[in-house]
């Protein structure tokens, strides 16, 4: 999957000169976490993110007054806070690279730019997480099988053939060889739900024929349920 078809096209930004007020009003308005910014000819120039906004803010233990802080608080632009030294993401690159960027840099967002260098999209951790439920297809297949298989042609065949003999309706498949041991890959086979019977036999027959990691039911039904509500 690209970044181009995850990516927000319709980017909030703003300009250098802008106070850290405004955009940090913006920003919460939004309900953005990262702000680009750009020059006056349109070229991306910065990115500040509210965490940017948080460490900029005068701490509460401040012997400032009310006036004092919002004089100090005026006085500071954005391209004051801004990173210059932007980490980005182009429109064709997979969206697993985009990952891997925020990861290894530790941030949240990265802006999408294209071979001209000019800001077309921003991608985000929430988007992350959609492509991760879209490919999965969670929403649809609540059961999933994992299984640890020898690395060879027509191993995940043999789990299949199974599964859909049991009338299951496999919904996707996800093999890695990452975490597996030496000349194995385990493999996540996620179906559509099977009645209870029939999943309890089909659980029972690829543990005799297969090394089973886990066999793991999804209940959506419980994600308002899944909320910790703590008395004020």
């Amino acid at each position: 999957m690209l970044v181009k078809s995850w990516m927000t096209a319709d980017v909030i930004t703003v300009d250098e000169d802008t106070p850290m007020m405004k955009a940090s009003i913006i920003m919460k308005e939004k309900k953005i976490r990262s702000l680009p910014i750009v020059n006056k000819t349109g070229k991306l120039v910065g990115i500040v993110s509210d965490r940017d906004l948080r460490d900029a803010s005068p701490s509460k233990a401040t012997t400032l007054d009310v006036y004092e802080l919002n004089y100090l608080i005026s006085t500071i632009n954005i391209k004051d806070l801004m990173t210059k030294d932007l980490v980005f993401v182009r429109p064709d690159d997979t969206v697993e690279f985009a990952a891997i960027l925020m990861l290894e840099n530790r941030i949240s967002s990265l802006p999408v730019i294209n071979d001209k260098d000019s800001l077309i999209g921003i991608i985000t951790q929430t988007d992350i997480f959609k492509v991760l439920i879209n490919i999965t297809g969670v929403y649809t297949g609540g059961i999933q099988f994992a299984v640890s298989l020898e690395d060879r042609p027509g191993s995940i065949r043999e789990v299949t053939d199974v599964i859909r003999s049991y009338g299951g309706r496999i919904v996707s498949i996800l093999s890695t060889g990452e975490t597996a041991e030496e000349g194995r890959h385990n493999v996540y086979i996620r179906t559509r739900p099977l009645p209870e019977e029939k999943l309890r036999d089909l659980v029972k027959e690829l543990e005799e024929k297969f090394v089973t990691l886990y066999t793991s039911k999804d209940l959506l039904e419980e994600l308002e349920s899944r909320r910790i509500r703590i008395p004020g």
